[in-house]
């Protein structure tokens, strides 16, 4: 079974054939991905790597975490993987999750994202 590796500290001139090939050297490579901007198209500085078999991930991250490559030293770790995201919705802790012994009450969480204009009224203002 595959194992996918979260790839930290990239150099941004890192590529993903760089990390494939750097990879390479711990086992079978089945894909590299340096993750990059949408919009600049730069990298962000990490990356995942999947590996054939989770005994080749093992030993990728014993024999690479660590190590440098294009200059900067590289976090190798198994991904956790993330659960899907949504946009926007409530948030907070399910049933209010206040403190034990009082404290602060448990709140919702606010609305999805920020429109960057939350300071600025919704109607024009007279002066």
């Amino acid at each position: 079974m595959a194992s996918k590796l979260y790839v930290g500290g990239l150099a941004y001139s890192t590529t993903s054939e760089g990390l494939r090939e750097f990879f390479a050297q711990s086992g079978n490579v089945l894909s590299a991905t340096v993750i990059t901007d949408r919009f600049s198209g730069q990298s962000r500085g990490f990356g995942f790597v999947e590996m054939n078999t989770a005994e080749d991930a093992q030993n990728a991250i014993a024999q690479i975490n660590g190590r440098e490559l294009d200059g900067r030293r590289i976090t190798v770790e198994i991904s956790n993987p993330q659960a899907p995201r949504s946009g926007g919705g409530g948030g907070g802790r399910p049933g209010g999750g206040g403190r034990p012994g009082g404290g602060r009450p448990g709140g919702g969480g606010g609305g999805g994202r920020e429109s960057g204009y939350a300071h600025r009224p919704s109607k024009p203002v007279k002066w």
